[in-house]
């Protein structure tokens, strides 16, 4: 066991491992999605896989948290890659034997997604102890280096590798890469929270429960996840409308709705790399809030402005390179201030009150969209004469501009949160967590 590699390198071993599965992941995520296309002809059930994906990991997380606090964050991530990598053998195995049916993938997304959520949470919570604080926005900008790294290598890698060994190669490979993962957690030792206190046993509901009272009780982390929960509101609002809005101002252009996307990949893994080697804004809320409004502007804006190909290219290049900033300074804020042994429950319940509004974020959007906004922008349209300058007319313009709203609207988030001194000054207001425990045992320690 290499139980003397310490911080950054050590995150930076256990990462690698990660970055490997990740990848392994994307592309049978890829080769999936292509073979439930051919076998059902509906974009409907890949609708559904996702969404049970999706409410999997929101209900998981009320489990995972306590958990993750509870027991020995090491073994949960193996354990973790082990039934994720048992999946993806029965998935090998029904589809070797010609009996891998689409329920199948049901099944086996929504256990995936399960264990996915107690990985991701014990791997994240395990970070503050791996890595210096200093570096915490650093190794946050690896983390979404390797997301966006996968967004483009998967669906590249998966594309070329179906055509030479077929889906049934791809399940092969991303079995090797969970092998690979699990070796390197078995390899390092990773750093366990010491418990505050000395705490009997409670029903998990009610451990679920303090992850949200310990984020209550400290106004500036209830204003930061304020701020990112009004922030996913108003992304979530236009965002799933840009794949829609560049096919209908195309034509149905797969070429260029690709070429867009690709884009985004490269501008995310551009912003990770320029993270991980800069580290990050010294004041990590300047970070959060100006990488936000810069998202907003520089992305979504440019994107429902833009009526082609370069204008579009410009905005998702931006929209995707300002988000490692805004995460990474996000985390390494929640990271500092949270004490490690409570950050499984604190992050949970942090993720789901963040994500909870977007299903009716992305409704509305659409029904904005198809009963309001596409009408009132064709020629002739209701506001056509008001911001057909700004959009144009036609097919999309309405999605364009909606695109515009959300990004106004994600950089008046960010840049209100100036307004609050909690948010503002959350750094300095609210103490770390070393320090917190530290004023907690000198008060213990002290003579009545």
């Amino acid at each position: 066991m290499t139980s003397g590699l310490r911080g950054m390198r050590m995150f930076t071993l256990v990462w690698a491992g990660q970055v490997v599965s990740i990848l392994g992941t994307g592309m049978t995520g890829f080769g999936l999605a292509i073979w439930l296309w051919d076998r059902t002809g509906e974009a409907t059930p890949l609708a559904l896989l996702g969404v049970l994906s999706g409410i999997a990991g929101l209900l998981s997380k009320l489990v995972a948290g306590p958990l993750v606090d509870r027991w020995d964050r090491r073994r949960i991530m193996i354990v973790s890659d082990f039934i994720a990598g048992l999946s993806g053998f029965i998935l090998f195995l029904l589809y070797s034997g010609g009996r891998l049916e689409v329920w199948h993938l049901y099944v086996l997304s929504v256990i995936t997604a399960f264990v996915r959520t107690f990985q991701y949470l014990a791997y994240s919570a395990s970070l503050t102890l791996m890595v210096p604080k200093a570096q915490y926005a650093r190794a946050q900008g690896m983390i979404s280096l390797a997301e966006y790294a996968s967004l483009i290598g998967a669906p590249f890698l998966g594309s070329l590798l179906i055509y030479a060994i077929g889906l049934q190669g791809v399940l092969l490979i991303d079995l090797m890469t969970f092998l690979f993962a699990v070796g390197i957690l078995f390899a390092v030792r990773i750093p366990q929270p010491t418990r505050l206190e000395a705490e009997t046993p409670k029903p998990l509901w009610r451990d679920s429960l303090l992850g949200f009272q310990y984020i209550f009780q400290r106004p500036g982390l209830t204003g930061l996840l304020l701020i990112t929960f009004t922030f996913s509101l108003t992304e979530a609002l236009a965002y799933p409308l840009l794949t829609p809005m560049i096919l209908a101002r195309t034509g149905g252009n797969a070429v260029t709705l690709g070429t867009i996307r690709a884009v985004q990949g490269i501008g995310g893994v551009v912003g990770g790399v320029f993270l991980s080697v800069w580290g990050g804004p010294k004041r990590r809320i300047h970070g959060v809030l100006i990488g936000i409004a810069l998202t907003g502007l520089l992305g979504d804006a440019v994107l429902g402005v833009g009526r082609s190909l370069p204008g579009w290219i410009i905005g998702a290049f931006f929209l995707e390179f300002f988000l490692p900033l805004a995460l990474s300074s996000y985390q390494a804020i929640w990271h500092a201030k949270v004490a490690p042994a409570m950050q499984g429950r604190v992050f949970a319940a942090r993720d789901a009150m963040a994500t909870l509004g977007e299903p009716a974020s992305m409704l509305l959007g659409g029904v904005m969209t198809d009963q309001l906004l596409e009408p009132a922008m064709m020629p002739n349209g209701a506001l056509s004469g008001v911001f057909g300058g700004l959009v144009g007319t036609g097919p999309g313009a309405g999605m364009s501009l909606l695109l515009v709203i959300g990004g106004v609207l994600s950089a008046v988030v960010g840049l209100s949160g100036y307004l609050f001194r909690r948010v503002r000054e959350v750094e300095t207001l609210l103490p770390d967590y070393d320090a917190e425990e530290l004023a907690v045992q000198g008060a213990a320690d002290s003579p009545p």
